[in-house]
């Protein structure tokens, strides 16, 4: 019964999207009509700046990071943490506060893997960075890390299903993206600056 609390507790905290709020509180465009029209920092950035953009990442990744680690403080079972993991992210994507229209899901996939196993996000992020660095191109950055969160995840915590939820998550990353991917493919991706 618990396990079902946490679970769909996350699913809400997830459902909670940092860049229509943070948009909404500092009186900027709803960022799902702006841009690429996705709720998510990179397009928070385009749309309101750096300030409302690192707060949208923070928030979207915060929302990943407290369901896993109250789970973990209260000492659930490996599948019960994945679940917990998993239910944050597809909050993001398909959130109910949002006629389940959400953003790609990067910072909260980041927020979830690095509460499952923070050796797994200090290399997520450390990839992100140098693909950021030397493409300057974020949605490249994110599905880079994305591709690689399942090897990471077995070198450094090889939980069964750790590794399978890491896989699941890259797996809808990459589903997320797929319109990137393609400008990707044509050379007409947008950059970071």
């Amino acid at each position: 019964m618990l396990e079902n609390v946490l679970i769909f507790a996350a699913y809400l905290a997830g459902s909670l999207s940092a860049a229509i709020i943070t948009c909404k509180l500092m009186g900027l465009p709803d960022p799902r009509t702006q841009g690429s029209k996705n709720p998510g920092a990179t397009n928070v950035l385009r749309v309101g700046g750096k300030k409302a953009a690192a707060i949208t990442l923070f928030g979207d990744a915060i929302k990943g990071v407290i369901p896993v680690a109250t789970a973990q403080i209260m000492g659930m079972p490996p599948l019960i943490l994945a679940l917990t993991a998993l239910a944050a992210f597809l909050g993001h994507l398909y959130p109910i506060f949002f006629n389940f229209r959400g953003g790609k899901g990067v910072a909260t996939a980041f927020g979830v893997l690095v509460a499952l196993a923070w050796p797994v996000g200090i290399v997520l992020l450390a990839t992100w960075l140098v693909m950021a660095k030397v493409f300057n191109i974020s949605s490249l950055a994110a599905l880079a890390a994305a591709c690689l969160s399942p090897l990471y995840m077995w070198w450094l915590r090889p939980e069964q299903e750790f590794i399978i939820v890491a896989a699941v998550i890259s797996l809808m990353l990459l589903w997320r993206h797929r319109s990137n991917i393609r400008n990707l493919l044509k050379g007409t991706e947008g950059t970071i600056r």
